[in-house]
């Protein structure tokens, strides 16, 4: 319960900071530009508030319900659905009155101000607590390659220097470079210090993806069960911490980094056979994956020392590096997103409770602010995109407008923000829907 709470409250506190700025960025454009605000609200006040106070014009409040939270502005077709205010003649200090570049501002002033939070976040991270990176020479045995990696020449015990001619500054980055990014090339050193350049093809990070291939360089870790997870098909099948993993449906377990990526390609809804080394003696024992291919299984820790390189930054380097290294995770966050149109990626989608976990179980400000700018990033994309009722459905109404010189009418944006409101209800009780099912079913 105590976790559970901890959780909990790092994630309204940073929903709150995200949904604050946001409505910022709509409210203080739409104030300079002389548009009467008539709420700004912290949550959705659905029949009561828990607070709220009018100053000047604007009622500003604290909702019951904690999906986000809102800027009323007069004249405008929003969530609010006030027809009888759009009934009425237009006003000078309505939003339908303003030109439609101002109009434009207004609804962009949220998304930039998520994106630029994020950016400035990531800075002051690298100001207070500068960056641990792992550097590829650390790596003294090498990696542990995946099989499709293998597939290009790659080999176990190569070690990476080099991603498209750029020297990899920390091996941390390398399995997201290879899933997200078009890479080209990598430059690999191996045991007996050979240097060689091999290709991989655009379409590895998609393979990768797949075949459950996350970490298609990884630590070496002798395939050894260290915990088993109670309840789960590996407990329920008899393995046991010790147990050495020789084979999964008969593919060849080299490092315990080959374990998914079997357990990926083997046959659904049939158990496999695990061929295992217990005390000298060889067993083999047959485990049903649950429908996420998992069956609860940790290897041990890398038998390897690992040295880690601190890097502290000044004022002036961590706003750059902040910039450039928000920009990668938006980029990263874009290119992530073709995924949730695939069947794996779209059972993977997860609401408030996915979000929740990805704050730790302790309090921990670093990681606090880690994800709070992620969150920031990831909600500027989302916000921007062109669907009806977010900021990026107002936005391309408002270009349309502003190439052809014709508003649209009052009824098309109606309707638009009806059917955008639906498309965002059943977004909502899918991803919620999923970490139910998950949370049921285990």
């Amino acid at each position: 319960m105590e976790v559970f709470l901890i959780k909990a409250a790092q994630l309204i506190l940073s929903l709150s900071i995200l949904v604050v700025l946001h409505e910022l960025g709509h409210f203080i454009p739409a104030k300079l530009f002389k548009t009467r605000v008539e709420k700004f609200y912290l949550f959705f006040d659905v029949k009561f508030s828990l607070f709220k106070k009018k100053i000047g014009e604007t009622v500003y409040g604290i909702g019951w319900l904690p999906l986000g939270g809102y800027v009323k502005i007069a004249g405008m077709v929003d969530e609010s659905m006030d027809k009888e205010q759009l009934a009425q003649p237009e006003q000078p200090w309505e939003f339908r009155s303003k030109p439609a570049w101002q109009r434009l501002i207004i609804m962009i002033g949220g998304v930039t101000v998520n994106l630029l939070l994020g950016f400035f976040i990531y800075a002051m991270i690298l100001f207070t607590w500068g960056q641990d990176q792992l550097k590829p020479e650390s790596i003294k045995e090498g990696f542990a390659v995946s099989p499709t990696m293998r597939s290009y020449g790659f080999q176990d015990g190569d070690i990476v220097t080099a991603v498209d001619g750029e020297t990899l500054e920390s091996v941390a980055d390398l399995s997201k470079y290879l899933l997200l990014r078009n890479v080209k090339n990598l430059t690999v050193k191996s045991q007996d210090g050979a240097v060689r350049t091999l290709s991989v093809p655009d379409s590895l990070g998609k393979m990768l993806f797949a075949r459950g291939e996350m970490t298609p360089f990884s630590l070496k870790v002798a395939p050894i069960i260290d915990t088993v997870v109670a309840g789960m098909p590996a407990a329920k099948a008899g393995l046991q911490k010790g147990d050495k993993i020789l084979s999964i449906g008969g593919e060849p377990i080299y490092y315990f980094s080959d374990v998914t990526p079997a357990l990926t390609k083997a046959a659904n809804d049939k158990p496999i056979a695990f061929a295992i080394e217990r005390n000298g003696e060889a067993k083999t024992l047959y485990v049903s994956p649950n429908k996420e291919k998992k069956i609860g299984v940790n290897g041990v820790t890398p038998s390897s020392e690992l040295s880690v390189t601190h890097k502290d930054y000044s004022l002036g380097e961590a706003l750059t590096h902040g910039v450039a290294y928000g920009y990668g995770v938006l980029r990263d966050y874009v290119a992530q997103f073709k995924f949730i149109f695939t069947k794996k990626g779209a059972s993977q989608v997860g609401g408030f409770g996915s979000i929740g976990n990805l704050f730790p179980s302790s309090w921990n400000w670093l990681a606090f602010w880690h994800i709070t700018a992620f969150l920031s990033i990831a909600l500027a994309f989302m916000n921007i995109l062109p669907i009806p009722a977010l900021d990026g459905g107002h936005v391309v109404f408002l270009l349309f407008e502003m190439a052809t010189g014709r508003k649209p009418s009052e009824k098309v944006l109606e309707y638009a923000q009806m059917v955008g409101f639906v498309i965002l209800i059943a977004l909502l009780l899918y991803a919620n829907g999923n970490d139910l099912y998950r949370a049921i079913f285990n």
